[in-house]
């Protein structure tokens, strides 16, 4: 019998296993999404955005920026707050999430082109109909789907609710 922690375990995987089970679920008639982020401390506006995330699809993918890749981004010398493995974690723990993928690039385009999901969405502070790539609301991956005639999702954000709000009012 597994245990729940092995379960916990089994969300965590790498991408040779992640393009396994998307054949899987690809075989079994199942309709895929992809998000991804940082996801440093999960909050109400993180867990809302991916239960709404994972009700567009029967299965929910999340790319989650590594250590490394979460550095490059410049949000702050200090982040990430918790590292990649705990982050996993804690995504791997929600219901709502399927799978969890680190990725290393800057973007998760490759592990996109790569798994070829059904949907890219991401949160509201990014628009679901920019084409500009040179552009901050522009979703990455949205030229994969229009090739495939995927969508490209944005979901509203859950106002008030923002990792970096939250650390600076921890520091207070």
């Amino acid at each position: 019998m597994t245990t729940r922690q092995e379960n916990l375990q089994n969300k965590i995987v790498t991408l040779d296993e992640a393009i396994r089970r998307v054949g899987i679920w690809r075989n079994a008639g199942l309709q895929v999404s992809f998000t991804n982020g940082c996801f440093d401390i999960i909050h109400r506006g993180h867990v809302t955005y991916l239960t709404q995330a994972s009700d567009v699809a029967n299965r929910l993918i999340v790319g989650l920026n590594s250590d490394d890749s979460v550095k490059r981004q410049g949000k702050s010398p200090d982040r990430p707050i918790n590292n990649e493995d705990s982050r996993a974690i804690v995504l791997a723990s929600l219901s709502s999430v399927d799978l969890v993928v680190i990725f290393h690039e800057d973007t998760p385009y490759e592990l996109i082109k790569t798994l070829q999901p059904d949907n890219v969405i991401k949160g509201g502070d990014y628009d679901a109909n920019e084409r500009d790539q040179s552009s901050t609301k522009y979703i990455v991956g949205a030229d994969i789907m229009d090739a495939k005639g995927g969508k490209v999702i944005s979901i509203p954000l859950v106002e008030g609710f923002s990792t970096t709000n939250l650390i600076e009012k921890i520091k207070k």
